[in-house]
């Protein structure tokens, strides 16, 4: 198992990083938020998670230990791979997750994309005993999840844009964000993400 990679970050993508180990590049899929906060050139330290498959192996990276490990205890429940405990943790941090289970928060499971009202049923009953208590704060509201609008800003920001350009791209896709909303779903900051980069590269 891979636990963490660390060093000098040689690109930043919408949904990918790429930390330079001894020479080789590692391609490691994060959450916007995780994304946020890593600048080319500059090092850094992930947590990570190998997912082998038939066809593929795949590192996700998080911002700490705690991400990783509700991560891959989120992937016990049975419907749940890695790209969806990928989206729940791009949406709510692991107290907030922890939270929700404890307290049977139907409707804060329901704002992952790919996640309806049958689907977050089960999964408060599979993961009841599985991801513990909150351990950053007492019991009491979940604090709310930033935005998309706020999540998708600080991921521009984050990728060396200017916050004055990262507003502009945030405006320019609020039309299909809207759009997400009105069908009933959820906006996907990594879709957003993806058309406000293309709008910013026209742009320039």
């Amino acid at each position: 198992m891979i636990a963490f990679v660390s060093g000098p970050i040689a690109a930043v993508g919408p949904d990918i990083a790429v930390v330079e180990v001894g020479g080789v590049g590692m391609a490691v899929q994060c959450t916007p938020n995780t994304l946020s906060g890593l600048r080319v050139g500059q090092p850094a330290r992930l947590a990570t998670s190998l997912v082998v498959r038939e066809d593929s192996l795949t590192l996700y990276g998080f911002a700490d230990d705690d991400e990783r490990q509700i991560f891959e205890l989120l992937q016990t429940a049975s419907g749940v791979g890695p790209r969806l405990a990928q989206a729940m943790l791009a949406v709510h941090s692991p107290d907030a997750l922890r939270l929700a289970v404890a307290t049977g928060d139907e409707k804060s499971l329901t704002a992952v994309p790919g996640i309806g009202k049958k689907g977050a049923q089960r999964l408060l009953l599979e993961l009841k005993d599985r991801l513990g208590e909150p351990v950053g704060r007492p019991a009491g509201p979940a604090a709310p999840a930033p935005g998309w609008s706020d999540q998708l800003h600080t991921a521009l920001v984050g990728l060396g844009y200017a916050p004055r350009e990262a507003e502009d791209a945030v405006a320019a896709v609020t039309p299909q964000a809207e759009a997400a909303v009105a069908a009933g779903g959820s906006p996907q900051v990594a879709q957003l993400l993806r058309a406000a980069l293309q709008t910013l590269n026209r742009a320039r």
